[in-house]
């Protein structure tokens, strides 16, 4: 089980993804944030990174903790090309599903993993709302603008 710190930034970023996705309409969905994006590819970034972890843990249940890097700009650019095929009314299903797959799977993780995650520099696994309320902030950014 991870920190109740971190199980509760978990829920109200969740709470909070949930909340944007009933205000957003279909032409917010295509708005540009910052980044370039479109707010359905951050949508898409979110539900890629939280299932990509879930995927992580679990595989770590099962064979124990082997530290792997990621390429996160391929991973990325991979992302945004597949979100120009993708409706983009899925995108905030999807990233509502995973993240609470992702936290779901955090209260149930033992102690032992989370304590390994903390001590390999990993506690951003632990702590999803650390990125999750970075988009959200982008998003939310781009909305109030409109």
């Amino acid at each position: 089980m991870i920190h109740p710190a971190y199980a509760a930034e978990n829920d109200r970023s969740r709470e909070r993804l949930s909340h944007l996705m009933t205000r957003l309409r279909e032409e917010d969905l295509k708005r540009t944030v910052e980044s370039g994006w479109t707010v359905a590819t951050v949508l898409l970034h979110l539900a890629f990174w939280d299932r990509y972890c879930l995927a992580l843990l679990e595989g770590w249940e099962r064979s124990g903790y082997v530290p792997s890097a990621a390429n996160v700009e391929a991973l990325n650019d991979t992302i945004e090309f597949l979100s120009l095929s993708f409706p983009p009314q899925r995108a905030g299903e999807l990233a509502r599903s995973a993240a609470d797959l992702i936290d779901h799977k955090l209260e149930q993780i033992s102690s032992d993993l989370a304590q390994t995650l903390e001590e390999s520099g990993r506690a951003r696994i632990l702590r999803r709302a650390l990125h999750r309320n970075e988009h959200l902030d982008q998003i939310e950014r781009v909305l109030t603008l409109s």
